[in-house]
């Protein structure tokens, strides 16, 4: 029987261990009092509010204990949790609330305005702060636990394919759907990327990603506790703060998306960081430039790079130390038990050096998305491959490299043309700051590349400065013939860039813009 109540079973094997310190509020605890948090969190959905095996409950939160409260109580309780993004609006919400059909929402005191916009859209059973709630007819999440009665608690037993939590996508290119998330999957999470990545009960990793995501959940924080390790909890994201906390708490292994790494770079405080409890650093979330992995190695950390998605359980290839530095850009090989194949736009496969879809089986992979069956069927072939819309290419020896989004490649001139190494190249040259690659309509050329640069110099670099820079570095076809500045460029909370907003940006502007923004002429 596979139940993932992975938390419940390292508090029995080392209660005394230290397994999360809270950086916000200073509070440590060792794997019986966050067991017991957890069991009080699934005591009251099940004894107070009512909830039933199947139930969904939402979270909407911000990093805080009771984040993880919820998400281990799911495991106990038979309860599905739905965490929800703090960046939605009350409109984008509703959406959520609806399609999972949520029976009562937990949420933090200091999202109350949103939530009480929601309620005027919905009706749900309960609504409970866990805070000192400030909307009227609203519980506080702390009355409820102390009016439990004393009782030897019992988890309920789940199946493996009994849903543990419903994860909604970020709905870049439409509307978020929910990641059915079984048991199943989130205890192979755990075990895999532990035997896999080498991780251990002596490890220690802060996490500061969102723990409404699929990254923050199962990237670090599910594998840590099924470790025995310890999570360093960080209520947002604070660059002093972080490497403060790296050397207070001896953090070993860090996870991060390519723009918190370098965010974390650009830091002041990181040319004295104390690196040295160090093992290694992994990026994951969107593809990553080299030069970010240059920059920290010169420091002397080991930087890997990580891949997955919300669907087939997050954590999905894996290298060693020695490949990290032999196989720099590689995200590695597939963890054990994940079986991977690159296919051609007909399906079928191709060999190594061949940019194809990157399709995924295994024990990690989602049943689908709830209430979807076209989605799901468009997603899931029948014989169990998630065709996860990334393009990528294998060497001889196995490893796996990212070409990009499918969806983001565009045919230039009759050849196919994939944005995230033209965006990889782009940040090498320094009066870059930001750089994405959109493909638009093209009388001549089919399609071609609009590049969408945020300068880091002033004056800033010239289109023509730009793709003299490409072009000694890219095939001529790949550079863009069109160039636009901006700030900053449009990312969701997870570090992606929305390149459907810079596509309206284009068809708004067309061919028109300012001085900066003018066309380079570019032989193709």
């Amino acid at each position: 029987m596979i139940q993932a109540d992975l938390l419940g079973e390292r508090a029995r094997l080392t209660p005394d261990a230290p397994a999360l310190v809270d950086v916000h509020t200073g509070a440590r605890l060792n794997y019986r009092q966050l067991d017991a948090r957890a069991v009080t969190c699934a005591r009251v959905w099940r004894e107070a509010l009512g909830l039933g095996h199947g139930d969904r409950v939402g979270l909407l939160s911000h990093n805080r204990v009771e984040m993880l409260d919820a998400f281990f109580a799911a495991g106990k309780s038979g309860v599905v949790l739905v965490p929800m993004g703090t960046r939605l609006t009350a409109a984008e919400l509703e959406h959520v609330v609806r399609d999972s059909g949520l029976r009562a929402l937990v949420y933090d005191g200091e999202l109350a305005g949103v939530v009480a916009e929601l309620a005027q859209r919905v009706d749900l059973e309960a609504w409970v702060c866990l805070d000192e709630p400030s909307l009227p007819a609203h519980a506080a999440w702390s009355d409820l636990a102390d009016a439990l009665p004393a009782s030897d608690w019992r988890r309920e037993r789940c199946d493996p394919e009994d849903l543990y939590c419903l994860l909604y996508t970020s709905g870049t290119t439409g509307r978020p759907k929910g990641v059915m998330t079984p048991h199943r999957m989130v205890a192979w999470n755990g075990y895999n990327t532990v035997v896999s990545w080498g991780l251990s009960a002596d490890d220690v990793s802060p996490v500061f990603t969102p723990l409404y995501h699929s990254g923050g959940l199962g990237a670090f924080l599910v594998p840590i506790i099924t470790a025995g390790g310890t999570v360093v909890l960080h209520r947002g994201f604070d660059p002093a703060e972080i490497w403060r906390t790296v050397a207070a708490e001896g953090c070993t292994v860090i996870l991060g998306v390519p723009t918190i790494w370098k965010m974390l770079l650009e830091a002041e405080e990181f040319a004295d960081a104390d690196l040295s409890s160090v093992r290694w650093l992994i990026s994951g979330g969107a593809p990553l430039p080299l030069w970010i992995i240059d920059a920290y190695q010169e420091r002397g950390v080991t930087f890997k790079q990580g891949y997955g998605l919300t669907e087939v359980g997050v954590n999905c290839f894996a290298m060693t130390v020695a490949d990290s530095l032999a196989q720099k850009g590689s995200i590695g090989k597939p963890m054990m038990g994940t079986e991977a194949k690159l296919v051609d736009g007909d399906g079928r496969g191709v060999g190594p050096g061949v940019v194809g879809e990157l399709c995924l089986r295994g024990p990690h992979v989602s049943p689908g998305y709830w209430r979807a069956p076209a989605a799901t069927a468009a997603a899931l072939d029948p014989e169990g491959w998630f065709h996860t819309g990334d393009m990528a290419r294998r060497d001889e020896e196995g490893f796996y490299r990212i070409a990009g989004r499918g969806k983001d490649m565009f045919i230039s001139g009759g050849v196919n043309v994939y944005p995230a190494e033209i965006e990889a190249a782009l940040l090498l040259h320094p009066g870059v700051e930001d750089a994405a690659v959109v493909g638009v309509p093209d009388p001549e050329w089919g399609e071609k590349g609009v590049a969408f640069v945020v300068p880091r110099s002033d004056p800033p670099p010239t289109p023509e400065e730009l793709a003299a820079h490409l072009g000694g570095r890219l095939a001529r076809y790949k550079v863009p013939k069109a160039w636009r500045f901006a700030d900053e460029l449009p990312r969701t909370a997870y570090g992606k860039v929305v390149k459907g907003d810079l596509v309206k940006r284009w068809e708004a502007e067309g061919e028109a813009g300012d001085e900066r923004n003018r066309e380079a002429e570019v032989d193709g």
